[in-house]
């Protein structure tokens, strides 16, 4: 996606005037965000929005504060493993397009293509116990051997058990915050964070700069369940952020998996309560894989229709084949992410007037370009 159209994004994504719902019927009448705003109030007044509802949109995206907002964040995404993925971006996740109320667009901290794969969340309390740590471990750990993504929230107890897990397997992890991007909590989880960010991706489609604020938390909950085939529960009190996300599961058609746990534990009433509710009750993450089968092949299909959208980008060592040695290195320091001149300096130990020579060259061969005084391959 381009710069100009992320920038149409992030100008309806950060405006107050209407509601999602509206913005949601604008997108769909008129296509895209640049045709939204471009409409004309005649246009907007057809549609049978008010007309002080219409001069409160226009009035809006006209204010120098959000165009401001708009290109911190457009900066913010041109930094290393750093995105911005629309709702009609190919990388965003294929089952969360299909709940009621999607977000417009996500923050992405890590490789985006981690959001394709089949993702299962584990949710479970805060304050687990020695037991439904060492359950969440082994039940991530196996999933992520099987091959499946690990999506929680990032928090203390389980979800940060279930991340754990599957980063001891070398698998994919997910982590949805109810921060900004740009934020890490609880702060005890940076180093966590960043191991994840290695391995898989933190998502969130809060502001960068927000913080943990309780509100946030149910909405980062319904993109945990709408990004996954099943939502497992491990502990969880009787009235807790848990049973709320499980109650969006089931909302979203999601499987739903519960572990017991002792009856003298009050952490396995939630679980418990679940299981008499319908949920499947699970004692070993194999009956996960078994239950998901008939799932996982329409998965697949919609995350190969995914894939095949997007367009395949040449690797550094691919695109330097048959170049003089110093645009070959040049190229193979790159990456796939937008990166400066100075950087290129520093990864490469060429002088900066040899960089600069063989990025003009390639720039005329067509095989990178420069965008926004950053450098990435064509």
């Amino acid at each position: 996606m381009t710069e100009p159209s992320l920038y149409q994004w992030l100008l309806l994504y950060f405006q107050d005037a209407l509601s999602p719902r509206l913005l949601e019927g604008l997108l769909l009448h008129f296509g895209s965000p640049e045709a939204v705003l471009s409409a004309s109030r005649a246009e907007l007044r057809s549609l049978g929005m008010a007309a002080t509802q219409v001069d409160e949109f226009c009035e809006c995206v006209d204010k120098e504060s959000l165009r401001n907002i708009a290109e911190q964040s457009l900066a913010w995404s041109r930094g290393s493993e750093q995105h911005i993925i629309v709702r009609s971006d190919p990388r965003y996740p294929p089952l969360l397009r299909e709940i009621h109320d999607p977000p417009l667009l996500l923050f992405v901290v890590g490789t985006p293509e981690a959001l394709l794969r089949p993702q299962i969340a584990i949710v479970g309390s805060r304050r687990c116990s020695v037991d439904g740590r060492r359950s969440t471990q082994s039940f991530a750990r196996v999933l992520a051997q099987q091959g499946f993504s690990i999506c929680s929230g990032l928090a203390r107890g389980i979800d940060g058990a279930a991340h754990e897990g599957a980063l001891e397997a070398s698998g994919v992890t997910v982590a949805v915050m109810g921060t900004g991007a740009d934020q890490v909590y609880p702060i005890t989880h940076r180093k966590l964070a960043s191991a994840i960010v290695s391995k898989g991706a933190l998502v969130s489609e809060l502001p960068l700069g927000s913080g943990a604020i309780a509100s946030h938390f149910p909405k980062r909950n319904r993109i945990i369940s709408g990004m996954s085939l099943g939502l497992i529960v491990v502990e969880a009190a009787p009235r807790s952020g848990t049973l709320i996300s499980a109650r969006l599961a089931m909302e979203q058609n999601r499987e739903l998996f519960a572990v017991p746990g002792s009856i003298r534990n009050p952490l396995s009433h939630g679980p418990h309560r679940l299981i008499q509710q319908g949920a499947h009750l699970v004692d070993a993450p194999e009956q996960i894989v078994e239950h998901l089968q008939s799932l996982l092949g329409s998965q697949l299909a919609l995350l190969e229709e995914s894939a095949a959208s997007i367009k395949p980008v040449a690797s550094g060592q691919e695109a330097a084949a048959g170049l003089p040695p110093e645009q070959a290195k040049l190229l193979q320091s790159m990456g796939f992410d937008p990166v400066s001149v100075e950087t290129l300096v520093e990864r490469t130990d060429l002088p900066l007037s040899s960089v600069q020579t063989a990025l003009l060259s390639l720039e005329l061969q067509g095989v990178v370009r420069l965008d926004a005084g950053h450098y990435v391959l064509c």
